[in-house]
């Protein structure tokens, strides 16, 4: 079979789906999977040797109205690349009406996605696979896979390190081969631990700490490396790509951040993990098997209103402050 994953983006929602595409292989082990990925996400996937082809399309553009003529010629482009590949499958693991465009364009005539997916896209499916809302997002996709006669029971996370990303890492860290990674940064301000408190973790670890994060991370790192005491803090912050980031967490003995990607980069790569969480529910999208895994502890404050799902707060973000530096640095121990 021709297979046709859609799943362009977030980060941690691409990890998520990574168990799909191992099921997949697994059932059908001469099928030819392709993925279509948005273009600053390329590199999580590339040169994975799951994947056939990626097809690429620039998804942040699609939203700007000054760049309406150059997402119209792309969409031309897309449609007619994805009418050629004669896919016998597309799965939308999206569920927005942007992916159900990109499912429509196509000629399978297996469309399918989640019964309950947003914005109308399921309107373009021939068929629609109902889901247990309050199971992890791994499950749910999972649960799509064994709607299309997958019978793959173990969780496997095919998350490709290239040597090339190793070796570029190794370079940038010269002598220090054994660190803590802290990635302070989140897409949202309310998932963020107190730049201060990471600092003041910083502080009390003896080993060499790298900070992970893009470049407009660039401001935050420096702050967090103002605060702390550690004098031995590698600013790696807009410095790696997507491929060196996930060879900078798999080399890292213990990786502490908030719900992000690097968190779901960490827990595929079985790397020992503290993971922040406030507003957002780990149930549902933290590290898959936290529950069950001695090596991810996943911290929380006992606040009424949390998980509260939003991105702004009322409460001066009680519930990412209350979690203490000191019961973090007791947790990185454990996992140590």
């Amino acid at each position: 079979m021709n297979i046709l994953i859609i799943k362009p983006s977030s980060l941690g929602d691409i990890i998520h789906a990574l168990p799909f595409l191992n099921a997949l292989k697994t059932t059908y082990p001469d099928s030819m999977i392709d993925w279509v990925v948005s273009r600053n996400l390329k590199g999580i996937l590339q040169d994975n040797p799951l994947i056939n082809e990626l097809v690429i399309f620039d998804k942040d553009a699609w939203t700007k109205v000054s760049n309406l003529p150059g997402t119209v010629s792309e969409i031309v482009a897309l449609k007619k690349r994805l009418k050629l590949k004669k896919y016998d499958a597309v799965v939308d693991l999206q569920g927005l009406l942007r992916s159900g465009l990109i499912t429509f364009f196509t000629s399978a005539k297996s469309k399918i996605g989640f019964a309950k997916a947003r914005e109308g896209s399921r309107f373009f499916y021939s068929k629609k696979v109902t889901t247990e809302g309050s199971v992890h997002a791994v499950d749910r996709c999972l649960d799509i896979a064994r709607a299309m006669g997958s019978d793959a029971i173990a969780v496997q996370f095919p998350l490709h390190v290239t040597p090339e990303a190793l070796i570029r890492v190794r370079e940038m860290l010269k002598q220090n081969a054994d660190y803590i990674l802290l990635a302070p940064s989140a897409r949202w301000e309310t998932k963020k631990w107190p730049v201060a408190h990471f600092a003041s973790l910083a502080s009390q670890i003896k080993q060499p700490c790298v900070i992970a994060g893009s470049r407009g991370d660039l401001k935050l790192a420096d702050e967090l490396i103002s605060l702390s005491v550690n004098k031995n803090i590698i600013n790696l912050c807009g410095k790696t790509n997507l491929a060196e980031l996930a060879a900078l967490i798999q080399g890292a003995d213990a990786v502490v951040c908030n719900d992000s990607g690097p968190m779901h980069i960490a827990a595929a790569l079985k790397v020992p993990l503290v993971a922040l969480f406030g507003p957002t529910d780990p149930e549902k999208t933290g590290p898959y098997g936290w529950q069950t895994n001695g090596l991810i502890r996943v911290m929380r404050s006992e606040i009424s209103c949390s998980p509260c799902l939003k991105r702004r707060c009322k409460k001066d973000l009680a519930c990412m402050k209350n979690i203490s530096p000191v019961s973090v640095l007791k947790s990185l121990k454990e996992i140590l």
